[in-house]
C-alpha cells in the first residue's frame, strides 16, 4: 500500500487513523509513504517521521522538500527506512533504497526524483540502472516512488524500467491521476498518486496565498490547509515469486477528525478489526 504525499498536519492525522483501516480494508503486508510535506508542507522533522512510523507505515519516501528541516540531516543517520532520492549526490546524508524482509520475502524500496522543471541533480535514469544492476541480484520485487513534475519524464522512467521493477508511482504534483495500469511485462504504474491532506486548498495549501502569489507574482507565506481532509495512494499486488504485478487499484477516502470512527467505518463498513487502531494517538504536533 502506498500513502500519497502527507500534507501538514491534517495529512498526518488522516495517516495516524486510517492506515491500519486501509490495511485491513486491502490486506496489504507492507506500506510505503511520500513524506516530504509532512510538517507543514514543507519537509519533514525527525519527531513526526517517528510518529509516522508507528501508525504502520515500513518506510518513507520523499522529493525535493526533504531537505527543508535541517534537523532531519542527521536523522538520516539513525533511520535507514526514510529515503531521499537516490540521485542526490551521494554526499548527501541517507540513501534512496531501502531492502527490507517480509515474512522470509526480500523487497526494495527505491526513490528516485526527475529533473525537469526541478533539482539538476544526477540522472534518475542512470541511478536507476546503477540500482537494479545490485538490486536485482537480492530480489525481483522492487517497487518506485518517482518524485518528478514533468508527465513525460514520469512515463519515460516507465519505459526506461518497463518489465525490471514491480511498480512506478509517481509523487510530488499532488494530483491524483486516472491512468494506473499494468504493462504486458508486468510492471505497475500511476503518474501521480495524488495527495494525503486538506482538498479545499491549491496542492495542500490555505487558497489566500496561494492565489496570492498568481494574482500579484510577488511571494507569499504558505500555510497547509485544514478542511476537506482525504487520504489518498495507491494499493499495488505484486506476485512474491515473479515480482511481477497483478493489479494497482487508486484510492481516496474522505477523514474528519471530529468523526473518525464515522470515518473508518464509511471505508470498511464495520467497526475496524485490527486491535492496534484503538491504541493510535491523534498527532498532536503544533507543526501545520
Amino acid at each position: 500500500m502506498f500513502i500519497a504525499d502527507i500534507c501538514g498536519k491534517a495529512g498526518r492525522q488522516a495517516t495516524a487513523h486510517l492506515t491500519e483501516v486501509l490495511k485491513e480494508k486491502f490486506n496489504a503486508d507492507y506500506v510505503v509513504a511520500n513524506v516530504e510535506n509532512a510538517a507543514g508542507g514543507f519537509g519533514v522533522t525527525p519527531e513526526m517521521s517517528r510518529k509516522i512510523f508507528t501508525y504502520g507505515v515500513n518506510v518513507q519516501t520523499s522529493g525535493n522538500h526533504i531537505w527543508d528541516r535541517v534537523d532531519i540531516l542527521e536523522y538520516f543517520e539513525e533511520e535507514p527506512k526514510l529515503l531521499r532520492p537516490d540521485n542526490y549526490p551521494k554526499s548527501a546524508p541517507g540513501s534512496g533504497v531501502y531492502l527490507d524482509d517480509v515474512s522470509g520475502t526480500k523487497i526494495a524500496v527505491m526513490n528516485l526524483m526527475g529533473r525537469t522543471y526541478m533539482h539538476n541533480i544526477d540522472c534518475p535514469f542512470k541511478a536507476a540502472a546503477k540500482n537494479l544492476a545490485g538490486i536485482s541480484k537480492e530480489t525481483n520485487i522492487i517497487f518506485l516512488d518517482f518524485h518528478a513534475e514533468a508527465t513525460s519524464e514520469k512515463q519515460a522512467m516507465m519505459h526506461h524500467l518497463d518489465g525490471r521493477v514491480s511498480a512506478i508511482v509517481g509523487t510530488h504534483t499532488h494530483v491524483q491521476t486516472a491512468d494506473e495500469y499494468i504493462t504486458e511485462n508486468g510492471t505497475a504504474y500511476i503518474t501521480d498518486a495524488g495527495m494525503t491532506g486538506s482538498y479545499d486548498s491549491v496542492i495542500g495549501m490555505e487558497v489566500g496565498p496561494s492565489l496570492g502569489r498568481f494574482l500579484t507574482g510577488m511571494p507569499k507565506r504558505f500555510t497547509a490547509a485544514k478542511d476537506d481532509v482525504k487520504i489518498a495512494g495507491v494499493i499495488v499486488a505484486i506476485d512474491k515469486t515473479t515480482g511481477k504485478a497483478k493489479s494497482i487499484q487508486r484510492y481516496r477516502y474522505d477523514f474528519d477528525i471530529n468523526k473518525i470512527d464515522e470515518s473508518k467505518f464509511a471505508i470498511l463498513g464495520y467497526k475496524p478489526k485490527r486491535s492496534s487502531i484503538a491504541h493510535l494517538q491523534e498527532d498532536d504536533s503544533n507543526d501545520n
